[in-house]
């Protein structure tokens, strides 16, 4: 198979989807392009506020990418191959990952723009209620530890003599002008009357010269203060800046911050599909990587996992993420302009998500020798691309540096709305509603991370490894197996309300079954480590994490069996309000 053949039909197969079958979920779920919103019957400018599809999109595109969908197919076809990552891809997603999107956007507009956890609190119980709640919260701490510590990563990353590498500081230069221009962009828009649409087109360009300028003044954030760790300095400089992002009004960061990074996601995919045309056609671009890994289906082979379950946990965005359940029921239902606008922001947004993760699996097939960082292996891919598509106008140097900063883009928008839905998600657990604990729930949710990004350097097998590595997995297992209990939430309310509700019940029993079996794995690790006398502080939180996530899960699915047994509400009975 050629690049273009690979590209052309990923695009296609997907587009089909999008016609097809997000139709069909449109009459499945009875969208009414009429029904109230909560973005308008609660607006309040720091959470509720109404977004047209155009520019919600994006937004909710950035926040649910991330580095997802970069870091685990880059890993998935280093290991496995890249034929078993692209099949995963996009089955998943059009199967599995875009009705879990879709349907969790639908339950949390139908319900007051509350978050997944409301449903099961309304269709199940009170304790399965605070269960899911403290599930999700441990999933998004996990998420601001991996996705902080990697961005970090790229930021300390030094250039070699040959300049092979862009220089990290460099990145952290245009990153950081990056978010200043989105709160210049959503001052914009707020208090003048420029428009969204011509904001766009005027900032837009700004964010390239940020690229551009990035080189010529690099922040070095190490040398600046003569930090030992300088990317543990930088994680907490990054999660300082995740305290004060989730507390700004969704007009000033999150909605333009987005909007840019949504819209800058799609140049980068525009470049790397022109890059692949052009290189496909002149004959420069051809299939370097091995279609197959050498590990076995079931079992390990040397130090590399089996394909199943590990496959399905190490490509979580891209195919199916429960954390997307949490953007969807937590930032883009409190601002849907309308119930019909779900189709193209949620599952639109997981069909272009996993479109963007053929495209980072791309970059893999075309090195014969990717290295062995997933965010390093992103840039030289989309340097390559960049280069084709200028026809050679673009040097790979400069174009290195654009795919640095777009990983790290990727992740700062994740990054603020992860702590945000962490806020949420802590208030909602405690009950907390005055103005004061949204500062304390917000400090709370980056205070963990910080503790866990200070610990001593972890090594394995006498290699330094970074945390973001070791905690990829765990990551990648409560992150799916959230995506299994958000599905099990909605079968419950689909069922509760008279609806036969197969088209989730079978994507929750996968994932559910993936999930478990991961976990067990990681389990029957830690407790080798832990009698061979090898393991790390951090190791030994992984484990810990992973007996307390499979204890949780297992609990919330008895409870979801023994509430099948209630009969259906009816038509006009209203959803019971437990206390």
């Amino acid at each position: 198979m050629s690049l273009l053949v690979f590209l052309v039909a990923s695009g296609a197969v997907l587009a089909l989807a999008y016609r097809w079958r997000g139709r069909y979920l449109s009459r499945y779920f009875q969208l009414d392009a009429s029904a109230p919103m909560p973005s308008h019957t609660q607006r309040d400018g720091l959470d509720f506020e109404p977004a047209k599809a155009s520019y919600l999109l994006p937004q909710h595109f950035s926040a649910i990418a991330a580095a997802g969908p970069i870091v685990g197919p880059i890993l998935a076809a280093s290991i496995f191959g890249w034929v078993p990552a692209w099949i995963w891809l996009i089955v998943g997603a059009i199967l599995i990952g875009g009705v879990h999107d879709m349907a969790t956007l639908v339950a949390s507009v139908r319900h007051e723009g509350r978050s997944i956890a409301e449903i099961v609190r309304r269709y199940m119980n009170r304790r399965s209620y605070l269960l899911f709640l403290a599930f999700i919260w441990i999933s998004l701490v996990y998420v601001i530890i991996a996705f902080a510590d990697v961005t970090a990563g790229t930021f300390v990353q030094k250039a070699t003599s040959a300049g092979t590498d862009a220089p990290g500081p460099a990145v952290a230069t245009s990153s950081i002008l990056y978010l200043l221009l989105a709160i210049v962009m959503g001052l914009t828009v707020r208090y003048t009357k420029l428009g969204e649409g011509r904001a766009k087109l005027i900032f837009l360009p700004l964010v390239v010269g940020s690229i551009i300028m990035g080189p010529s003044l690099p922040f070095d954030l190490g040398a600046l203060t003569g930090a030992a760790r300088p990317q543990m300095l930088w994680d907490l400089v990054l999660l300082g800046y995740c305290f004060f992002a989730a507390l700004a009004p969704v007009w000033l960061l999150l909605q333009p911050r987005g909007a840019l990074g949504g819209y800058f996601l799609y140049v980068i995919m525009a470049v790397g599909v022109l890059g692949i045309v052009v290189g496909s056609l002149n004959g420069s671009l051809t299939i370097q990587a091995p279609a197959f890994g050498t590990g076995n289906l079931f079992t390990f082979s040397g130090t590399t996992p089996p394909m199943l379950p590990v496959l399905f946990i190490t490509i979580a965005c891209g195919a199916c993420s429960g954390f997307h359940s949490i953007v969807a029921s937590g930032t883009t239902s409190k601002q849907l302009d309308k119930e019909t606008d779900a189709r193209p922001v949620a599952y639109g947004g997981m069909l272009l998500e996993s479109f963007l993760a053929c495209l980072s699996l791309a970059t893999v097939m075309i090195l014969a020798k990717p290295t062995g960082r997933p965010d390093l292996t992103y840039a030289d891919g989309i340097a390559i691309f960049m280069n084709q598509a200028s026809f050679g106008a673009i040097s790979v140097d400069i174009a290195r540096q654009f795919g640095l900063l777009c990983f790290a883009t990727f992740v700062f928008d994740t990054l603020d709305a992860c702590t945000r839905l962490a806020r949420f998600v802590l208030m909602e657990f405690t009950g907390w509603k005055s103005r004061t604990s949204l500062y304390g729930a917000t400090l709370v949710s980056v205070a963990i991370p910080a503790l866990v990004l200070t610990l001593p350097p972890t090594l394995v097998n006498g290699v330094e490894q970074p945390l973001w590595r070791i905690f990829w997995n765990l990551f990648g297992s409560s992150n799916q197996l959230l995506a299994a209990l958000a599905l099990l939430a909605v079968t419950v309310w689909l069922a509760r309300r008279g609806r036969t509700p197969w088209l989730t019940l079978g994507p929750t029993i996968v994932m559910l079954i993936m999930t478990t079996w991961s976990l067990g794995i990681t389990l029957q690790q830690h407790f080798g480590r832990i009698v061979a006398h090898t393991a790390a502080p951090v190791q030994h939180l992984e484990g810990v994490v992973a007996l307390i996530l499979v204890v949780m899960a297992l609990w919330l699915v008895v409870e979801a069996i023994l509430l099948a047994r209630r009969p259906a509400l009816t038509a006009a009975e209203p959803a019971p309000q437990l206390e």
